[in-house]
Parts: C-alpha cells; sequence; structure tokens
C-alpha cells in the first residue's frame, strides 16, 4: 500500500487506514528526517444513503503517535450552511459520534467536515457525500380536472441528479378515498445502472404509460377523465425494506342541469357545479352568467363540494374553481330556450291536464251522486215489499 519516487524521495501511502499513524523517519546519508503522521477517518451510517427523514450518524475516529487532542468539529452541509450536531458522550477524544438532523432531498451532495485543534495545531477538511433519496415532487399536491379531459400525474424522482449508484423499487397506487382499499396501478424497478422498467399491473379503470416521458420520470395518462377517476395517487420508492411516498389528490369536476334539456318559455331550471372531494379553504365554486351581471353570480360556501344556480332564461353560464384568487378550471353549460311550438304543448299539456283533473273530478262527484240514488232507491223498494208483506198476514189472520 506504498511506493517510494526514487527520484524525489516521496513516500506515497495508498488506502490509509488508523494504524498507519504514527512517527515516519527518512535517512540519506547523514541526514534524518521525521514526520508525524496524524490520521483522521470520518465514516457515515448507512454508507451515506438515506432516504427523507432520516437521521444521519457521523463517526469521526483520530490516531497518532502522540496524544489525541481534544477537536474542535464544524459541519457544513451541502448549500454550505453550517450544521451544528448532536455529540454524542464520547469516552476518550479518539472516537466523536455525531447525530445530524432529520433529512430533506434537498440535502443531497457533498458535505464538509472541518477539524480544528490549537495543540498540535490542525486544521484539516474532510469531505463526504451525502445521498437522500426522493421526490422532485413535494410530498403532496392537489390537481384539478374537468370530466372528459385529459390529464398527466407525474412523479420526478431525484436518482439521477443525486447519482444514487443503489437499485430499488416502487409502486403507484390510487385510492379513491383516504380510507378506501388500494389498487396498484403499476410497479417498477431501477438498476444500480440508473435503467428503469415499468409494469402496468391494474385495469381497474383506463390509462396509459406515456412512452415519450422524460428520463427519471414516472408518469401515467388519462385520456377522458371521469368524475370516479378522482382520488388519491401515491408514488412509493422503496430501497432495503425503506420508502418515501410522494401523493398527488386529483380534484375533478363537473355541470349538469335539472331539468335537463331546452328550458322553456316561463319554466326554471337549476344549474348544477360539483367537484369530487371538499376543496380547500382558500377554494370555492362559482357559477359566472356570460354577459350578466355581478348578480347573477353564485358562489359556493367554505368547503362545500357542490354550488347550483337556478336560471329562468336562455344564456351561456360558466363555473369556476377558484383557489388563492386564481382560476384553476373551468367548465360552460349553455342554456337553451325551447321552441315556441314546444313552449304551447307544454302550455296546452298544462291545460289539458287541469281540464282532465277536473273533468275526472266531476265524473267522480256524479258517479257518487248516482250512486247515492240508487241506494236510496233500493232501500225504499224494500220497505214497499215489507209493507206488503205485513198487510197480507193482516187479512189472513181476518
Amino acid at each position: 500500500r506504498s511506493e517510494i519516487n526514487p527520484n524525489s524521495k516521496h513516500l506515497k501511502l495508498f488506502d490509509l487506514r488508523l494504524s498507519d499513524a504514527g512517527i515516519y523517519t527518512c535517512e540519506y546519508d547523514s541526514h534524518t528526517v521525521s514526520i508525524s503522521l496524524h490520521v483522521f477517518e470520518l465514516t457515515i451510517s448507512l454508507d451515506g444513503h438515506f432516504l427523507p427523514n432520516e437521521v444521519p450518524e457521523l463517526t469521526l475516529m483520530q490516531n497518532s503517535s502522540h496524544h489525541q487532542p481534544n477537536l474542535i468539529i464544524t459541519l457544513f452541509n451541502s448549500k454550505n450552511n453550517r450544521v451544528i450536531p448532536k455529540l454524542l458522550q464520547s469516552k476518550t477524544p479518539q472516537k466523536y459520534i455525531m447525530k445530524l438532523k432529520q433529512l430533506e432531498a434537498a440535502d443531497s451532495g457533498m458535505w464538509m467536515c472541518h477539524v480544528r485543534s490549537d495543540s498540535p495545531l490542525i486544521n484539516q477538511n474532510i469531505s463526504f457525500d451525502v445521498k437522500v433519496l426522493g421526490f422532485q415532487n413535494p410530498d403532496f399536491e392537489r390537481k384539478y380536472a374537468t370530466v372528459d379531459s385529459t390529464v398527466v400525474l407525474s412523479w420526478h424522482p431525484n436518482f439521477q441528479k443525486i447519482k444514487w449508484k443503489k437499485g430499488f423499487t416502487g409502486q403507484l397506487n390510487w385510492k379513491q378515498q383516504e380510507s378506501a382499499i388500494a389498487h396498484e396501478l403499476l410497479d417498477f424497478n431501477v438498476t444500480a445502472g440508473e435503467k428503469q422498467h415499468e409494469t402496468k399491473k391494474s385495469s381497474h379503470f383506463q390509462f396509459e404509460i406515456p412512452g415519450s416521458k422524460p428520463k427519471s420520470t414516472i408518469e401515467v395518462k388519462l385520456p377522458k377523465v371521469h368524475f370516479n377517476h378522482s382520488g388519491q395517487y401515491q408514488c412509493q420508492l422503496v430501497y432495503n425494506r425503506r420508502y418515501v411516498q410522494s401523493k398527488i389528490e386529483l380534484v375533478v369536476m363537473k355541470v349538469s342541469a335539472n331539468p335537463v334539456g331546452p328550458l322553456p318559455r316561463g319554466a326554471k331550471m337549476t344549474l348544477i357545479c360539483q367537484v369530487s372531494s371538499p376543496l380547500p379553504s382558500n377554494a370555492h365554486l362559482c357559477w359566472e352568467r356570460v354577459n350578466g351581471t355581478q348578480m347573477d353570480n353564485k358562489k359556493s360556501k367554505q368547503h362545500e363540494v357542490k354550488v347550483e344556480v337556478n336560471v329562468s332564461a336562455a344564456g351561456l353560464w360558466n363555473c369556476h374553481l377558484i383557489e388563492d384568487n386564481e382560476r384553476k378550471i373551468s367548465l360552460n353549460y349553455a342554456v337553451e330556450e325551447a321552441p315556441v311550438w314546444i313552449s304551447y304543448v307544454v302550455i296546452g299539456a298544462s291545460i289539458g291536464g287541469s281540464v282532465l283533473v277536473f273533468g275526472l273530478a266531476c265524473l267522480c262527484i256524479i258517479s257518487s251522486i248516482s250512486w247515492q240514488r240508487r241506494r236510496q232507491r233500493a232501500k225504499r223498494m224494500a220497505r214497499a215489499r215489507q209493507y206488503l208483506l205485513e198487510n197480507k198476514t193482516c187479512q189472513c189472520q181476518q
């Protein structure tokens, strides 16, 4: 593990170890030169490969021919910001154990450990690599879509960016509600050589895996969104039985009318704008009539999933989903006026129905009166027969 340059007489040590510490003496003719080699060894837990929220542990050890000095240790992260570790108790100055804070994906990169001592004089920088496998997406985001539109959901793992040279697996799950059963849409694996392979797993609903997506991206495409496609889409990366996940909630909006069809003159219609799940407090639904006034607008209340507006005239209406005063998605509904003859048919049917009801009522009254009269006639005939029978009986007795 060593070599000497014959020209410069320099000694070169390879794969330096703690046991290599000591005094090295060079003798040349009558000259003698001694050098004391002080060796530091810095190790990081889990071989420097972490997932978000995990806590690294650093171990710094030193060895020399003299006594081991008390060291002043300063850490700098990948952004060159100072990090204050938690120094665990150590019995001797030969070994220092430090715990860092919980890591985030953005903490990936080259860190620096600065070691200093006044006696003997030491001023040494030791670099170490920290890799945090995660997503460039936020942990949770909300995406809005309208019925029948096309939606692409994307996750961006950072394994290429941080040069993660370890294999890992992952999967994409969907569930309509937090408490619902999860359905696996696809699984994937990434090799140590950063080759990515995906397998479609579910036929629960129609979706596609785009072929022209960017590298190191997990992506699904819903070519025609249905209202029941809403829910939580969760992408998970798994490494050494530990995992990290990122979630996208898809909220779908639709509009409808009650009753459906053209609006007859003098009639009313209710327009309904609805979303698949409650909106956050900074979002709401709003019906707005095109070329209408502010009085025509109708907003949903906080956390409501739908808003309704009553319409009595033809026109074009837009429903907007507004978040932080920004229109996210919109759907329109055109209320058409029914032709005049349909209005007359409706009026005629209404009048005809009223006449029919009146006629039926009269028929019922007449039938009731007739039945009462027949009943009274039958009673009179019965009394007459009874009277005749009584008279005949009296004549025979006389």
